[in-house]
């Protein structure tokens, strides 16, 4: 039997990319021939997938083909094709951004991702079965009128995080670390809906009425120029600049330094369809500060401290709570220790192989 996974954007340290590669892992140990075909293959994973206008397979030769669903895609109807051949089609929600996070800032990829819905839509009588990475994500499914779901959290293996930091980088991080106060740090792309904003707003008022010495470090690729930019002067306006650094093309081994010297785990994101980042916190012992919107407050499952509003003076009491030494952040990093073995990939991939085992007769 053969498995082939299709996404239309397939990038390196990117939530989905990762997810496919690991999924791929799974199939292949659980016995089965499995490929990864995309869209847009960006460097250095053109080893790890093909052209998907490159498939030459034929309907009836007994294979699967999984739809990564995210953003807008050509792929879309090329799948529905296949579907309509007799090919048996799965499908693996991500979330699509509402577009209207996008609107003002990149009129542009707020109508790719009204065209996403579109497509999800169109699809739905198309897919024999769809994972969704969150049981917030599988209501939208549902919502749809999609027929058979199954929450099925993001593949990670959280060995990997265990690795050594980048050397240098942490060496320059901890001679920085004593003599400054508290790190927040946020991982996630630049985006609207991830509220950097808000973030950085908690922080100045985090500086002036607890610890004028913290830092903030936002981790990210940019996805919208004009909210970056946007950032970049409040962060001025604000007087943040010597405090406040926005770091884009980091590697996972500076990306585990900024690990190991963070204090707390900062995310006012408004629309999460899982939020990986949040799983990676607690697994290394990071505690998590969050706004309570979409799918955060289920991949917390209480294992940090949510927020309700994202007034700054409260964000920036709450973050105050998980960074003092005590009882407080003790209990918060050990349930988020064990929050975050839920998502060990020896539970995971159970789920995962048992969707696609229970819907290969569909």
């Amino acid at each position: 039997m053969r498995i082939d996974q299709y996404l239309p954007g397939f990038a390196p340290f990117d939530a989905i990319g990762s997810h496919a590669l690991m999924a791929r892992r799974v199939l292949r140990e659980a016995g089965y021939e499995s490929e990864i075909w995309a869209e847009h293959i960006l460097p250095p994973l053109q080893v790890e997938a093909r052209p998907y206008h490159e498939d030459t397979h034929r309907p009836g030769e007994g294979r699967v083909l999984m739809f990564h669903t995210s953003t807008s895609s050509p792929m879309s109807a090329w799948i529905k094709a296949r579907a309509e051949a007799g090919e048996l089609v799965f499908g693996d929600y991500h979330n699509i951004t509402p577009g209207h996070y996008f609107e003002r800032w990149e009129p542009a990829i707020a109508a790719v991702m009204h065209a996403a819905r579109k497509e999800l839509a169109m699809l739905a009588p198309y897919m024999a079965m769809s994972f969704a990475d969150s049981a917030y994500n599988e209501g939208e499914l549902v919502e749809l009128g999609y027929k058979n779901t199954i929450v099925c959290p993001i593949l990670i293996d959280l060995e990997e995080l265990h690795r050594p930091p980048d050397p240098a980088t942490l060496e320059r991080l901890r001679r920085r670390r004593q003599r400054t106060g508290a790190n927040w740090l946020f991982v996630g792309r630049v985006a609207p809906n991830k509220c950097q904003h808000d973030v950085i707003g908690a922080f100045a008022a985090y500086r002036r009425v607890f610890d004028p010495d913290a830092r903030l470090t936002l981790v990210g690729g940019g996805t919208s120029p004009h909210y970056l930019r946007a950032l970049q002067l409040l962060v001025a306006e604000l007087d943040l600049e010597g405090s406040v650094e926005l770091l884009s093309g980091v590697s996972e081994g500076e990306l585990l330094a900024h690990w190991a010297v963070a204090d707390v785990f900062v995310c006012m994101s408004e629309h999460e369809g899982f939020c990986v980042p949040i799983v990676q916190a607690m697994e290394l012992g990071v505690p998590v500060v969050a706004f309570s919107a979409a799918a955060v407050p289920e991949t917390l499952a209480g294992a940090g401290l949510l927020v309700e509003r994202k007034d700054p003076l409260e964000v920036a009491a709450a973050v105050d709570k998980a960074v003092r030494q005590g009882p407080v952040r003790d209990a918060m990093v050990e349930a988020g220790k064990q929050r975050a073995a839920d998502f060990d990939l020896s539970k995971t991939s159970k789920i995962f192989l048992a969707g696609i085992e229970a819907n290969l007769d569909a």
